[in-house]
């Protein structure tokens, strides 16, 4: 099982928490400007790498905060998590 340290709870079990996808993600400055390829570009393609990743994650059955989690993908191993 993954052990999750949230910013405001502390370490707990990977089963509190709802997984929110890559961090970082900018919204288009102008998303009417995007057609209809670059729309979808931005809405479903996400980075899959092997090593460290920056993720969103969710305490959902704790303090209901998003919060910023580096973790490898390969090892599991999380280095580091902050508030948003």
């Amino acid at each position: 099982m993954l052990l999750i340290k949230c910013p405001h709870c502390g370490e707990r079990a990977e089963t509190e928490f709802s997984y929110g996808g890559e961090a970082g993600i900018q919204r288009p400055a102008n998303p009417d400007a995007l057609n209809d390829a670059e729309w979808a570009d931005y809405l479903f393609n996400r980075k899959n790498p092997r090593g460290m990743h920056a993720e969103l994650w969710n305490h959902a059955q704790g303090c209901r905060r998003w919060f910023r989690v580096e973790r490898d993908t390969v090892s599991y191993l999380i280095s580091d998590s902050r508030e948003l």
